[in-house]
């Protein structure tokens, strides 16, 4: 495909090789035509009162869909195969979701125990899949025939959940997609066509809860006008809470990102871990890599004990349905947090976290240990520094008998075999903030205090 201007899709190929070995050493001053942006910052206190629901929350489900689910190769086919954009587009002509797939999303987010969606707009395929003026290139005039942003609005309003909206910035399809990183005029275009999309996005669908952008390449965040960007977005959506990746450098917005990897951000600082239930973002035929429901917990609680959210995604097909082993581990995944999710959400930090067949969350003195590898009839707990005052299951709400010395607290009595599947919490009321010290009984057994 070539534009006005000749440039071809051999060129835009070209480029997207060479600014790939460019971009790593783009710097602010790279961009000094362009005018360099401050860092954008909103109040410390608006900011908690943004993120108040979000933190809280804890859980959410991610969905990748986009004409890449046709192919069924992952999201980024169009790039890993290498399929020219006069070719890949005609798939535009083959997507015709059937009525509201977006329905049995958000009623399947709602049993697993979510509070928040949050959908792929366009993905770096560049198709969007909402109204849109700046293209024909979108759902509603191509073969869709039909906006499936708003219908994903409005399911996810009548699940009662919280509506996210993901945005990716790079755009393979757009032809200043990769040229704008040498071109004034390109970056000019390209700019002035993402941030309109992205005010169609706050002005068409009523309150919108997160904006997730995604891939700032090839620019920098004076080239992308991120400051601006970010001040169109909270002057449309003042309630609104973003991510940090319109920023190369992943320092503005609300809350980090780790993908497929669960690692805390500092003291302070909001993350939410986003991860696949496979190996694969967008709709993959032979993608068998699929997590247990056990794994899916064990990673949700892990960001909880860490002051973090989880955000695990489906990939659906093309014309919306689930892949069935999504909707099992969900579904699963919704019977354990029906009885146990008061453990997670509204989560404080947890220092506990020494044990071989348990993890930690807690809430304020309530310590909960989550027991994946069940011993039996006694579970001990070395290293903790508070008083008991009482201990159940949570599931059940049954007490469990419980002896503790200077070393250990010892839960007796309790089922040969695990009471709840696939993990049981044992609720531990403390005397205060729960701490452990992981080293005491080494020391003391050794005579250093």
């Amino acid at each position: 495909m070539t534009d006005k201007t000749g440039f071809s899709r051999r060129d835009y190929l070209r480029l997207l090789g060479a600014g790939a070995a460019a971009a790593a050493a783009t710097t602010a001053a790279d961009h000094s035509a362009f005018g360099a942006a401050p860092i954008y910052d909103q109040s410390a206190e608006d900011r908690i009162r943004r993120m108040k629901w979000w933190h809280e929350a804890k859980f959410g489900m991610f969905i990748h869909w986009g004409l890449y689910s046709i192919l069924g190769r992952h999201e980024w086919v169009m790039e890993m195969e290498g399929i020219p954009v006069s070719e890949y587009e005609q798939l535009a002509r083959r997507f015709r979701p059937k009525p509201s797939p977006a329905r049995e999303w958000a009623q399947l987010a709602r049993r697993a125990g979510m509070k928040y969606m949050v959908m792929t707009t366009k993905h770096h395929e560049g198709f969007c899949l909402f109204d849109t003026k700046t293209t024909d290139y979108c759902a509603p005039r191509q073969a869709a025939g039909r906006d499936l942003v708003r219908e994903y609005v409005d399911a996810v309003r009548a699940e009662g959940l919280r509506v996210g909206l993901y945005f990716s910035l790079m755009d393979w399809h757009h032809p200043d997609g990769a040229r704008c990183q040498f071109d004034e005029a390109a970056r000019r275009r390209f700019v002035d066509y993402t941030h309109a999309q992205i005010r169609e996005l706050m002005t068409n669908y009523g309150k919108i809860d997160i904006l997730w952008y995604d891939v700032p390449w090839p620019l920098d965040v004076g080239g992308w006008e991120s400051e601006r960007m970010n001040e169109m977005v909270f002057g449309l959506q003042p309630d609104i809470i973003v991510n940090n990746r319109n920023d190369p450098q992943k320092q503005m917005g609300d809350f980090f990102t780790p993908e497929q990897r669960i690692e805390a951000a500092a003291e302070g600082k909001a993350w939410e871990a986003c991860m696949t239930m496979n190996d694969s973002w967008g709709y993959h035929a032979a993608d068998d890599a699929w997590k247990a429901p056990k794994q899916v917990i064990r990673n949700l609680i892990a960001c909880a004990r860490d002051g973090g959210n989880y955000l695990i995604n489906i990939g659906p097909e093309a014309d919306g349905s689930v892949p069935q082993r999504s909707v099992e581990i969900l579904n699963t995944v919704g019977a354990w947090m029906d009885k146990n999710g008061r453990s997670l959400y509204g989560a404080d930090r947890c220092q506990p976290t020494r044990c071989r067949f348990a993890s930690f969350s807690r809430r304020g003195a309530t310590l909960y240990m989550h027991v994946h590898f069940w011993p039996g009839e006694t579970v001990a707990l070395a290293g903790l520094m508070n008083r008991v005052k009482s201990a159940r299951l949570l599931a059940t709400n049954e007490n469990v008998k419980f002896e503790q010395d200077d070393y250990r607290v010892r839960f007796t009595g309790l089922p040969v075999k695990a009471p709840d599947a696939p993990i049981t919490t044992i609720a531990i009321e403390c005397d205060g903030e729960p701490k452990q010290d992981q080293y005491f009984v080494r020391r003391r057994e050794r005579g250093q205090v």
